[in-house]
């Protein structure tokens, strides 16, 4: 059984007396510890197609599956919950909390799980230490580069152990030469084990990826395996 099944995906918005088709009919699966890219021009349907994988919008129609739960019937609530149990995001801006150190924005997903204090530090621990962070727990965002912020978005989405991680523009915020650092840690968390999908316009970094999906005009008109992955991104 496939992670991820979309059949007959779309998603349609009323523009006054227009009617926009953000997604239409889009038939996809995306198996455990596959690592995808979409990749599109501005208009291409790929933030709609992110919103729906996050459970952040619902369908006009079709069926999602993730994980085996059907997930277009969902209330707000069930939504949330499998946001929160299923889905790692990864943001181009963080969105880390300005306020809290690395250790508590990591430690953030893990307060509506009634896991007791201890051991939300423990695990907050064990993610930061795995992208490389454990000396700066006490950091706060201002205090951090764009690459270490990154690093601290991951391990917050990591932190919950989730069936995927949801990449929206990971590196569009940051150098060349972080971004080859990022994109390295993409890779090891795919060997790891991990599922990855990645929403980028940059052939570069869905180069990065084995298998690349592109989209135009609200459809897939590509999907394809990446050979040899010799390419890399270069700074």
């Amino acid at each position: 059984m496939a992670l991820i099944e979309l059949q007959g995906i779309t998603k349609y918005y009323e523009m006054g007396f227009q009617v926009v088709k953000a997604l239409d009919g889009i038939d996809i699966d995306v198996t455990k510890n596959d690592y995808l890219a979409f990749i599109g021009s501005s208009g291409s349907g790929k933030s709609t197609m992110l919103n729906i994988l996050g459970c952040l919008d619902k369908p006009t129609a079709g069926e999602y599956h993730l994980n085996g739960k059907n997930v277009e019937i969902m209330d707000q609530n069930e939504l949330s919950e499998i946001r929160n149990q299923e889905i790692g995001f990864i943001f181009q801006s963080f969105n880390l909390l300005p306020r809290a150190n690395a250790l508590g924005n990591v430690m953030q997903p893990l307060i509506y799980r009634n896991i007791g204090l201890k051991m939300r530090k423990d695990m907050a621990m064990q993610a930061l230490d795995r992208v490389s962070l454990g000396d700066r727990v006490d950091h706060l965002p201002n205090q951090l580069s764009g690459g270490q912020r990154q690093r601290v978005a991951i391990a917050r989405a990591l932190v919950t152990n989730p069936s995927i991680l949801l990449a929206d523009e990971p590196t569009g915020n940051l150098d060349s030469r972080t971004t080859i650092e990022i994109m390295q840690l993409f890779d090891e968390l795919h060997a790891e084990g991990h599922t990855l999908i990645i929403v980028t316009h940059e052939d570069e970094i869905a180069q990065h990826c084995k298998r690349i999906v592109e989209m135009k005009d609200g459809r897939i008109f590509n999907d394809s395996v990446v050979t040899g992955r010799s390419a890399k991104v270069t700074a």
